[in-house]
């Protein structure tokens, strides 16, 4: 009976020690909280996936050049309880995003605040 332990026991231990990056993948630490930015461009990619839902804006950057953004949501599940579908953005829609922005000033951020598609805000609901 006893050597039948060890293996679950080594089993239970090695799901625990697995499962610890996935809580480390899920944190703001990447983001800077206090900071919120807003972005105006034109949509090029959007994917409503899991583990993450993402947009890819083209905006002008300080010298008029373009600068490749990206903004991460939450998973479908969640962004879909918020009112979000997976039509809400197309190629070519002018947008305005207000996100948290990445700390090491990458052009990443996670959504935070308004969103405005072709001149309309975006209500989330609840």
């Amino acid at each position: 009976m006893r050597l039948k332990l060890w293996p679950t026991l080594l089993l239970m231990l090695g799901f625990l020690g697995g499962s610890r990056p996935l809580l480390a993948h899920h944190g703001n630490a990447s983001y800077d909280t206090s900071k919120t930015i807003e972005v105006s461009g034109v949509v090029t990619e959007y994917r409503w996936a899991n583990p993450h839902v993402y947009l890819r804006v083209d905006a002008k950057d300080e010298s008029g050049g373009t600068a490749h953004w990206v903004f991460e949501g939450q998973n479908a599940v969640t962004q879909a309880s918020a009112g979000w579908t997976k039509d809400m953005f197309k190629p070519g829609d002018k947008v305005m995003i207000e996100a948290t922005p990445a700390k090491n000033g990458r052009l990443i951020g996670r959504f935070k605040g308004r969103i405005v598609i072709n001149g309309q805000e975006f209500k989330p609901l609840g």
